[in-house]
This record gives C-alpha cells, structure tokens and sequence, in this order.
C-alpha cells in the first residue's frame, strides 16, 4: 500500500511542555485512519502539522510524497479545525462560495460542490441564514461542508461530529467510508468515541504526546485480550 502520510520522528514543544513526542505514523493512501486520544493528547498539534499550520521542532512529515508544509498542496487537501474558522456576518451560502473560490473552482464545478456538500451534512435548507444565526451543531456541519468543497485527495477532520445528532453522524460515517471505498480518498480523523474509531482502518492511541500503541481496531483488541477499544487504550496505557 502506498502511503498518503509519513510523519518520521515529529516532536513538539510549546515553552516546557512536549505536545508530541517522537510521533511515528504511515497512513495508507485510500484509507481511514483514526487518530484517537483524550482532550490535550496531542492530536490537533499533529494534524495541524500534518496540514502545514503548525512547523514540527524536530522531524518530517510528506503528505503525498511532498515535504510540509507545502502551499502548493492546499488544494489537494481538506481540513476541518476543531474550532470553527466561518465568517459570521455571511450566510452560509456566502461561506461556501468564498472558500470554493479560494481553491478557484470554476462557476458550474462551485455549484455542484455545494449542493453536494449541503446535502451531505443536511444544510440545503439553512444556506440563506447568517451564520450568527446558526446553532453550534449547525456551525460544526458547515464546517464539515468547508472541508469538502474542493474535493481533496486527503481529508483531515478534527472532531467532525461534536455537537450533530447520532442520525446525521450515521450519514456522515457511511459518506466517508463511500468516499475511502469508491474514490480511494484518504481520511484521517481525530476523535475520542470509541465507536467511531471502530470504523477506522487503523488507528493510533495517543496519550501525553506519544503514540502508546496502534493498529486496526480487531487486531487491537486480538492483541490486548479486550473486549473493546477503551480496555485497549487503559492496557496500552500501562505498558
């Protein structure tokens, strides 16, 4: 399997805390890969490198065989922060057409992603309203939307689904899986329920800044005699 991610030997330091200690991953091209770990474990520090915004101490991280950071890629890659990046006083409609033109989508192509992706995280209805207006639910779905709107190659989603209903997680699950199946999109995700990392291809436990184990999911659970990912995560934890 050809890999879409390499990050070799990353740390982090912010004044005297280490966020990311001497982080090791290979994420294959055409996969879903978890990134899975409680609040302040390091992972929005490492996705946020993985996508440029954030420049490792030490170490080297290639996205699609290309050194990061790396303008040039932007356009191959979505990005969805923890935090909402959004332009209140625009609707959401306004939203979508202002980052579609970012990545210079052309007028028709612009049109067909943003039905796409409003239909996908059920905001067709809701793009004529200030984002001001929008619930913290509604902020998070658009964006989602946002992170999508260019049709990227390597999908990075910080949290995704805080804040939407189990329904729309559903949906948003079996999109992301179509997209890894049927367009070979790489998807790497940030996230501490446990439910959802079963659904990952692979994943990587992370606690205080270092990787404590990783691997798919089953083979995780084969490994450490567990019953589910949470007594893998306390088993890994302790070794």
């Amino acid at each position: 399997m050809q890999h879409a991610v390499s990050v070799k030997n990353v740390s982090k330091r912010y004044r005297k805390n280490n966020v990311l200690r001497q982080v090791d991953l290979m994420i294959g091209a055409g996969s879903v890969y978890g990134l899975i770990g409680p609040s302040g474990a390091g992972k929005t520090t490492l996705v946020k490198m993985v996508v440029g915004m954030e420049v490792p101490d030490q170490g080297e991280i290639h996205v699609l065989g290309q050194s990061m950071p790396n303008l040039s890629l932007m356009q191959r890659i979505g990005y969805m922060a923890q935090s909402d990046a959004l332009y209140f006083e625009l609707t959401g409609r306004e939203n979508l057409q202002f980052f579609g033109s970012l990545y210079q989508l052309k007028s028709q192509q612009l049109k067909e992603r943003m039905k796409y992706v409003a239909d996908l995280v059920n905001l067709e209805k809701d793009l004529s309203k200030k984002v001001s207006t929008y619930s913290g639910g509604m902020k998070r779905r658009l964006s989602l939307a946002i992170a999508f709107i260019q049709n990227p190659d390597v999908l990075i989603l910080d949290e995704p689904t805080v804040g939407i209903d189990p329904a729309l997680r559903l949906s948003i699950w079996n999109e992301l899986l179509r997209l890894k199946n049927e367009e070979g999109k790489t998807i790497i995700v940030t996230t501490h329920v446990m439910d959802e990392a079963e659904k990952c291809d692979c994943i990587a436990m992370i606690r205080e800044g270092a990787i404590i184990t990783t691997g798919s999911p089953s083979a995780l659970k084969k490994n450490y005699s567990a019953n589910n990912l949470d007594d893998v995560f306390l088993k890994a934890g302790r070794m």
